[in-house]
């Protein structure tokens, strides 16, 4: 049976897309058109089935994939183009159609690569309480880590040791004359510093004497009291003789330490969301936010034929994650049936009933144009402007 490593999904993803665009061009039909993965059209999580890739359309592909114009057979033409690359498509909405493997080894595969870019995605310096599925991704799957670049690597293990209770400072990347990360561990006693060195190579590079003995010399030199080696390799005897002879002061790691420090990190963070912020932390925000204009009450409009509200509460945020608790909504003038009207949030003490699991959530937050914006992977939450938001319940 075949196994598809990254460079075949690619060449796959690749080969569907040239396809369908040359036939497209051929007959004229590639006006406004595109692709983008399930990834960049969600901004979240691929859960399986996941999309090979994802076509947008306007022009006469609109037209002729929402029934708007005689066919001259390009809709019959154009499936069995797709059937015959191994796909099948499904339109989402009136301007995008998904492509699906029609082979269920391959379909494994996209779903295996498309959820491995987002992992990589998450490796980020200060979200992780939040993502959880990063740590148990490499506690599971260890032999992962050396796919990852040098310095998401790195980013990795600094999550890690931040997730096990140090002050870790990570270094610039280049330029850091051999340290990339510096650990500080509060004692009463006395405060340890730790120096690591990380290197991402392949398993079948091990890490040499010189490489070894060039940490301990900085750690030595810079006073530090421990230092450690962190690869995804393994070490040449000598080196592992040599850090036997510091008297612990040198630790060697490798991808199995890394792999049991994240099923630590993965177990260690709460399922429930709505622990990881205190009542009375979240009771202030309330009371802040309460008669004012504020921009941690946050406002999404969704639904189909119909306009529904959610309004909801940022209680944590980083640069690159949030977490949101829903709020209650309150009609301020409807149509008599309570079908149609506007409504607003619920700001006074009652809505501290909504910290609890189910309405407390995780969101990717995102800055752009000084604007801040909220993702949640079904709905899009910004800033409440203060005013009452329209409602409508006929379809």
């Amino acid at each position: 049976m075949p196994t598809y490593a990254d460079q075949d999904v690619i060449t796959k993803i690749v080969t569907l897309q040239t396809t369908i665009e040359n036939w497209a061009r051929a007959k004229d039909l590639w006006i406004d058109c595109g692709f983008k993965s399930q990834e960049e059209r969600n901004d979240w999580e691929p859960m399986p089935p996941v999309a090979a890739a994802i076509m947008w359309f306007e022009g006469p592909l609109h037209a002729i994939f929402n029934g708007f114009s005689d066919d001259d057979g390009s809709y019959d033409a154009f499936h069995a183009l797709v059937n015959g690359l191994g796909f099948e498509c499904e339109l989402l909405n009136g301007t995008t159609i998904a492509f699906f493997a029609t082979d269920p080894e391959l379909a494994a595969a996209f779903d295996t690569y498309f959820r491995w870019q987002w992992i990589c995605q998450l490796i980020r310096p200060d979200c992780d309480d939040v993502y959880e599925e990063m740590y148990a991704h490499f506690a599971k799957r260890p032999e992962d880590l050396h796919r990852l670049g040098w310095r998401e690597f790195e980013i990795l293990l600094h999550r890690i040791f931040q997730n096990r209770g140090f002050q870790s400072e990570l270094g610039p990347g280049r330029g850091d004359g051999g340290v990339d990360i510096r650990l500080l561990q509060r004692d009463p006693i006395g405060d340890v510093m730790t120096l690591v060195q990380a290197k991402r190579y392949a398993p079948h590079s091990n890490i040499r004497l010189d490489a070894v003995a060039a940490l301990h010399g900085i750690a030595t030199v810079e006073g530090a009291q421990k230092s450690l080696f962190v690869t995804t390799s393994a070490y040449e005897p000598v080196a592992k003789r040599f850090a036997a002879r510091t008297s612990g002061a040198m630790e060697l790691a490798t991808s199995r330490d890394v792999a049991q420090w994240c099923e630590a990190a993965s177990a260690g963070i709460i399922a429930d969301k709505s622990g990881l912020v205190s009542r009375a932390h979240v009771g202030r925000v309330i009371t802040e936010v309460s008669g004012v204009l504020d921009s941690r009450v946050v406002h999404a409009t969704f639904g189909y034929d119909m306009s529904l509200n959610s309004f909801a509460l940022v209680i944590k945020e980083t640069k690159h994650a949030a977490l949101l608790m829903a709020l209650p909504k309150m009609i301020v003038s409807h149509d008599g049936y309570e079908q149609t009207g506007y409504e607003g949030p619920v700001l006074d003490d009652t809505a501290m009933v909504m910290q609890k699991e189910d309405t407390v959530w995780r969101t990717r937050r995102t800055l752009a144009d000084g604007m801040v914006s909220y993702w949640d992977g079904s709905k899009f939450y910004r800033p409440w402007n203060g005013r009452p938001a329209f409602f409508s319940l006929a379809d």
